[in-house]
């Protein structure tokens, strides 16, 4: 005779086996379409690497030029830019996967907010990319020169420490573009309000200037062209927030945190 405690637990085991399975299809299809990304593109890997290193090499003196200090790096940097570049492109298929994974367990009104969510961000992630490329690099690399000039040193870099400083930037300017979706989805989910957003604005900004002064170079310009969109895009996350919640949303949760207040003082 069966036992009904191990019939009740066999459905259990097999659904979670059930989800291990699926998460490793969805991990293969998305690692898969990094991989295929990659290699229609490593053809190109050295002009991909030459368009990368484009803002120094227009800001180096003249006869200027990299250097490679590791036998291997001429090789393994070009790659790794590559492949960079492949998890860009290929990212869409790689939060899709992740979307169809979780999809079944959330509700409609979150399947509903996940989407544009989701999209926004990778949108304003490329947008932090390139305004590191287009307005932060050439700043940064101008002012370097201007400051060795006066020294007499040779402006020089090798390659794969140029490439960390290039990752670094990119990924410091593209979580600083996704702060008005961070406020949203904090104000959407009730855990602030608009009010209290407000509120902490000059601790906002005082943030700002400290995580640029540790991200980017020692020098004012640099940490004021981090800082600075930092505290513009704190500033459009509470109008976007304002928009999305609602006024309705927005009261009840000034009602609620007062009510809340009222309770602590008593």
């Amino acid at each position: 005779m069966s036992d009904p405690q191990q019939i009740k637990d066999e459905p259990v085991e097999e659904t979670f086996i059930s989800h291990l399975v699926e998460l490793r299809d969805r991990i293969i299809r998305a690692g898969a379409s990094v991989i295929v990304v990659f290699i229609g593109l490593v053809y190109w890997a050295p002009d991909i690497f030459r368009l990368l290193a484009r803002p120094l090499m227009q800001n180096l003196p003249k006869d200027g030029k990299m250097i490679v200090t590791d036998v291997t790096g001429s090789f393994f940097v070009p790659m790794k830019v590559t492949m960079m570049v492949a998890l860009v492109i290929a990212l869409p298929i790689v939060l899709y996967q992740i979307w169809a994974f979780i999809a079944p367990g959330l509700y409609q009104h979150e399947k509903k907010l996940v989407v544009p969510l989701v999209g926004s961000s990778y949108f304003l992630f490329l947008c932090g990319m390139a305004f590191a490329y287009f307005v932060v690099f050439p700043t940064i690399f101008r002012v370097m020169a201007h400051y060795n000039a006066p020294l007499g040193a040779e402006m020089t870099t090798d390659i794969d420490n140029y490439l960390s400083f290039v990752l670094t930037m990119f990924l410091a300017f593209g979580v600083t573009f996704e702060v008005p979706i961070i406020v949203v989805i904090l104000a959407r989910m009730g855990f602030v309000t608009i009010k209290k957003l407000r509120q902490i604005r000059p601790y906002v900004i005082v943030g700002a200037f400290v995580v640029s002064a540790v991200v980017t170079p020692p020098d004012v310009f640099s940490q004021l062209i981090l800082a600075v969109p930092l505290i513009i895009l704190y500033e459009v996350g509470i109008i976007a927030a304002r928009i999305i919640v609602g006024k309705d949303k927005i009261k009840e949760q000034e009602t609620e945190a007062a009510e809340d207040a009222k309770r602590d003082g008593d």
